[in-house]
């Protein structure tokens, strides 16, 4: 979700300004993406690096989560949305563990969306992380080191049980992943947009969503238009709903 600083300067606004109207492209996105029949949805909230910006800032983006939790967390219960929440939790001052905490457990029940909000997170930190719990588990003669798989990879990363993402869709031009989800995004497509993130709406869900679906997956294997392919045995790689 990138852009709010840069929303805010083209108006002439603090930045602080952006990143509430952040907030409430999070609040349409979520709408929208319920209305759809979206089954999982992960937003980059904050990353492990957005601890190198100045600290006014930080401590506003600190303020902002925990408005969002008291303001919003009612309607996402009663729209049975399910909260999940991925990173590091050390580090991070009670009141704002409690309050993720709160909104996992509240919402815990809940079988419609699942949002996913990526808060103090990174990729490769994740990945160590779990790397970390496989050898210590490995010392422990648990497990033999020929053992690891993938899928037990996967098992102790933060997004354990949420289906890899379809779709990774980055507003602000920007054309990179700044680590995000590095591991399950290997076979996902990329949509950059040139919209800042306050700007998103259902529309540009959509526009993402028509790209994704002109895209063709092939996962390393040929395509259905190859004539190498055998059509008959050619299966629909269509998107399951996971952005």
């Amino acid at each position: 979700m990138d852009g709010n600083g840069r929303w805010a300067r083209a108006r002439g606004l603090p930045r602080f300004k952006g990143h509430h109207s952040g907030v409430e492209a999070v609040r349409r996105t979520v709408r929208a993406a319920t209305e759809l029949g979206i089954r999982y949805l992960t937003i980059y909230s904050f990353s492990s690096e957005n601890w190198r910006r100045p600290a006014a800032e930080v401590a506003e983006l600190m303020g902002l989560l925990k408005l969002f939790i008291r303001r919003d967390l009612a309607d996402l219960v009663r729209n049975d949305v399910r909260v999940r929440i991925i990173g590091d939790r050390a580090g991070l001052s009670a009141d704002i563990v409690a309050l993720l905490d709160e909104a996992q457990d509240r919402t815990a029940d809940n079988t419609g969306l699942t949002l996913t909000v990526a808060f103090n997170y990174g990729g490769r930190q994740e990945v160590v992380r779990a790397v970390r719990v496989l050898a210590e588990k490995v010392v422990r003669g648990e497990i033999a080191p020929g053992d690891i798989t993938e899928e037990m990879l996967d098992e102790h990363l933060d997004t354990a049980g949420i289906p890899d993402p379809d779709l990774v869709i980055r507003t602000s031009g920007e054309q990179r992943l700044s680590n995000f989800l590095l591991w399950q995004a290997a076979y996902a497509e990329l949509v950059f947009m040139p919209i800042y993130w306050p700007d998103f709406d259902r529309a540009a869900l959509e526009a993402a969503i028509a790209e994704f679906r002109r895209r063709e997956r092939r996962f390393g294997s040929l395509g259905v238009d190859d004539p190498d392919v055998d059509r008959a045995g050619a299966d629909d790689t269509g998107a399951r709903g996971d952005v």
